[in-house]
Parts: structure tokens; C-alpha cells; sequence
């Protein structure tokens, strides 16, 4: 097959991903729950992990204190439905796998204000940190390319990361993801 067609249809596919993840919601506001899961190089986790970023209140926050944990990264905004809508069950799972050592942390490409505002109304189990200005070259990193919400990483107890999902994360695939995280692990 010619190299040039099947170029096209690479970025074709990727275009049309990204536009299903921003565009996740329809005109009645319920949400699709379709999006694309697929496994990642186990180094997309190293800037991920290296980063420093403040939480809504100012307070840094280092990735690296999670290291040794499972640790699944969802980058949302408070402005994306999908991202809004998945949160209370990231929430439910945080609290399930807590004694499995798996640590939930989102990391909002949004403002501080935005994410307190979130938190009020929907508060949640895990932290959430804000990384404004340089959350797309941190999601970018973390193999999110088109830098389209939501987006979730699972990087595994040895610091691999393990999957990446773009778009909504339906609770079943997450557990299902988690649960096969966890086996894989030493």
C-alpha cells in the first residue's frame, strides 16, 4: 500500500480521536462514552513524575511524592464535560484501591479558581493540582499529543507507565485497566 495513503489515514484517525474527546458531549449534555485505550511507551511517565505543580490553594505538590504507588493522572478541566462526569467514579476507585496502594491525582489544564469552584461542587477523593499554563507540554509528555481532555495515564508501582486513554474513562474500563496494572505488578 502506498506510504502516502497511509499517512493520511494515521493522521486522519488521530484527528478524528481528538475531535471525539473534545466534542464528547452532545446537544442533550449527556455525555459519549466512546474513546480511545491504548498502551503507551513506559516512558511517558518520567515527566509526569518529575513534575512540581500547586494545588488550587497555592501549595506545591511534587509527583514524585506518589512514587511506589499505582498511580492513575487525569487530565481534566473544569470546563470539559466528559472530564466532570467521570471525576465521582475516579473518586469511588480511589477509595476502593486505596489499600492496593493506587493513587488518583488530577491535574487541571485550568485556572486555580476554576478548580476551586469544581471542588465545592463536586468535591473529590483524590488531590487535584493545577497546571495552567504549562499543563499541555506536561500532557503532551505524558503521550496526550493532541492534548485533547480528558486524558488518563496509569503509570504502574515501578514508575512505567501502563496505559493511556483518551476521553471519558467509563468506571468498568478503569477498573478493568487498574485490575490489570496491579496483576502486572511485582
Amino acid at each position: 500500500m502506498n506510504k502516502g495513503i497511509i499517512a493520511i489515514a494515521a493522521v486522519t484517525i488521530a484527528i478524528a480521536a481528538a475531535f471525539a474527546a473534545i466534542y464528547a458531549g452532545s446537544g442533550d449534555g449527556s455525555v459519549k462514552k466512546s474513546a480511545v485505550s491504548t498502551k503507551i511507551s513506559p516512558e511517558a511517565s518520567t515527566e509526569v513524575l518529575a513534575a512540581t505543580l500547586p494545588d488550587a490553594s497555592g501549595h506545591t505538590q511534587a509527583m514524585a511524592q506518589w512514587r511506589g504507588k499505582t498511580l492513575v493522572v487525569n487530565f481534566w478541566a473544569a470546563w470539559c464535560p466528559p472530564c466532570r462526569e467521570e471525576m465521582p467514579a475516579f473518586s469511588r476507585a480511589q477509595e476502593k484501591y486505596r489499600h492496593r496502594g493506587v493513587q488518583f491525582v488530577g491535574i487541571a489544564l485550568d485556572s486555580a479558581d476554576n478548580v476551586k469552584a469544581f471542588a465545592r461542587e463536586t468535591p473529590v477523593s483524590y488531590p487535584l493540582l493545577v497546571a495552567s499554563d504549562d499543563g499541555a507540554d506536561l500532557a503532551r509528555s505524558a503521550g496526550n499529543t493532541t492534548v485533547a481532555l480528558p486524558y488518563t495515564l496509569i503509570i504502574d508501582a515501578t514508575g512505567k507507565a501502563r496505559y493511556a486513554h483518551l476521553g471519558y474513562l467509563a468506571e468498568n474500563d478503569l477498573e478493568s485497566l487498574l485490575q490489570q496494572t496491579l496483576d502486572k505488578q511485582p
